[in-house]
């Protein structure tokens, strides 16, 4: 027999022992099961020993973007040259050569701008004569039970350090107000001495104080949890009021506004977004004390869902802080209290909405606020 026929015969019998696995799998065509992998609300995805695709079911095409090859479609949503991941036709290669199942939880898979959160399983199938087959890929949607979990530890932490905070809050205001009525007199007496040194002690002590107070504040607004609906307003009207209160300090530290706002955007709860546009603002210009560029965007995307966009020309956020910014008194500030952030997600999640925090791909940082619809706002009211 010529070598090329010998060399497309083993190929083919080949493919035929791995045709009989799968087949037993109710993977293939004719087969009763089908319908019922076919339906399973997991994607299911078989492959060789070559890692090429053989059979799907639908749910796997909608959760990642297949080729002809399950290493490279899953390396295509979670891999980039500027975020090498996971070495997936290493990974897969070992499972189905040491027959061992792998299992890969909390996998971010990327399809155009919008990110899933997979566990994926990997389970090796039978060897036939020493010749390995190729495996079976189980993927699991868990972004809406992860956020669910994070959610619910996250509102249990935050109700115990609520309770806490307020009545530490509280306790402080009234002894805080008092030191600082003190150190004003203080302050007045000494002046009138023309005493230089004990002024600079106690305008060092009434920084200090200020701060304190500063704090509390935040705290007392953070551990609020009812906000007022107020009137409906559109989204443009209240980011352009936040934008006259903090215009004085864009002016001083030249910074240029740049607005692109969507026309006719419905009208939405106003609520405690003004306060959540002010403190974005307010992080942009302290982000730019060398002068720059705001720019503020908005949209109404697919999902019936308003988009605001804050972006910044300045030094940008280090990218290990992006997941942890908007924790309580987290701060990459030399002053600042660290809740500024937190109390807009807070905000904003009573609204049914999410902020995220992005590193701009020309330099500054993106925070991008999603405020989802209801009836009354679809209405235009």
């Amino acid at each position: 027999m010529p070598k090329n026929q010998r060399l497309q015969s083993k190929k083919q019998n080949g493919d035929d022992k791995n045709r009989k696995v799968f087949d037993k799998l109710d993977l293939g065509a004719g087969q009763p099961s089908k319908l019922i992998i076919q339906s399973l609300p997991m994607g299911i995805v078989a492959f060789d020993s070559e890692l090429k695709i053989i059979e799907s079911n639908p749910r796997a095409v909608e959760l990642i973007e297949l080729g002809d090859y399950i290493d490279k479609s899953l390396a295509r949503g979670t891999n980039s040259p500027d975020r090498p991941g996971i070495d997936w036709a290493e990974q897969l290669q070992s499972s189905i050569s040491t027959g061992r199942t792998l299992r890969f939880d909390g996998i971010n898979y990327t399809v155009g701008s919008k990110t899933k959160l997979l566990r994926i399983i990997c389970t090796p199938l039978s060897k036939a004569e020493k010749h390995t087959v190729g495996g079976i890929i189980i993927i699991e949607d868990i972004t809406g039970t992860v956020n669910f979990q994070r959610q619910l530890a996250n509102a249990e932490r935050l109700a115990t350090v609520g309770k806490l905070a307020t009545k530490v809050a509280h306790e402080l205001n009234n002894p805080m107000d008092g030191i600082l009525r003190y150190i004003n007199l203080a302050m007045r007496i000494v002046e009138q001495e023309n005493l230089e040194k004990p002024k600079e002690y106690l305008a060092q002590c009434r920084q200090g104080l200020m701060r304190m107070v500063h704090i509390v504040s935040d705290l007392l607004e953070f551990t609020r949890s009812t906000y007022m609906p107020l009137e409906y307003a559109r989204i443009e009207q209240i980011i352009e009021d936040a934008l006259k209160a903090m215009a004085k300090d864009a002016e001083s530290s030249n910074i240029r506004v740049l607005r692109n706002y969507a026309s006719g955007m419905p009208r939405i709860k106003s609520g405690n977004l003004f306060q959540v546009f002010c403190n974005l603002t307010k992080n942009a210009l302290d982000a730019m004390p060398q002068g720059g560029e705001l720019r503020i965007s908005t949209r109404l995307v697919e999902d019936n869902t308003i988009v605001a966009e804050f972006r910044d020309t300045g030094a940008g956020l280090p990218a290990e802080n992006t997941d942890v910014i908007f924790e309580p008194f987290f701060t990459t500030k030399d002053k600042g209290t660290g809740l500024g952030l937190a109390i807009c997600r807070d905000i904003i999640e009573g609204y049914g909405g999410r902020i995220t925090a992005e590193i701009a791909p020309d330099g500054g940082s993106i925070f991008t606020v999603y405020l989802p619809l209801g009836d009354k706002q679809e209405r235009n009211l």
